[in-house]
């Protein structure tokens, strides 16, 4: 009887996958290519987060040059660093937050068509007062996995623009 429930079940989740599949469904914020036009970037463009944002766009096929008709304003990331507990404890967890303005404008008008926003992506990690060698490594690896989070969200920022579409 399981069995037969098993497979019955199995085969309506394949044809739901396949009709929803075939009308065109897709889950949101899912998609990888963000269909974007040619932009120029300004501002901070030799962060580690700037890297990343670079590095996410080409890896969308967006293409980059000087002369775009689209420009966005990267601002200097600011790393925020919390500590969490109490201060009498050798082990504490901390909170890192990196958090960047962006802004995109028209070439031809000057027009903003997305105001400098604040964007953050914040991570927690337990840092040893005792181990500092270790402590940077820790900090260090956390920023850049933060300075990525950080690069995908603004792109998506940027991919869910109505003055584009």
């Amino acid at each position: 009887m399981k069995r037969r429930e098993l497979l019955r079940n199995g085969l309506a989740a394949g044809i739901a996958a396949l009709t929803l599949g075939g009308c065109g469904f897709h889950l949101r914020g899912n998609e990888q290519n963000h269909r974007l036009p040619a932009l120029t970037l300004t501002g901070d463009t030799t962060s580690p987060f700037a890297r990343e944002f670079r590095a996410s766009v080409e890896f969308s096929d967006v293409e980059l040059r000087a002369d775009a008709p689209w420009v966005v304003t990267l601002g200097t990331p600011r790393l925020l660093e919390r500590r969490l507990g109490a201060d009498d404890r050798a082990s504490n967890e901390h909170e890192l937050s990196l958090e960047v303005e962006i802004a995109l404008q028209a070439r031809d008008t000057g027009a903003y068509h997305l105001h400098p926003s604040l964007l953050r992506e914040t991570t927690r990690l337990r840092l040893s007062d005792d181990d500092l060698l270790n402590r940077e490594t820790l900090i260090s690896d956390a920023v850049d996995e933060l300075s990525q989070r950080l690069a995908r969200r603004a792109l998506e920022r940027l991919a869910n623009i109505e003055s584009w579409r």
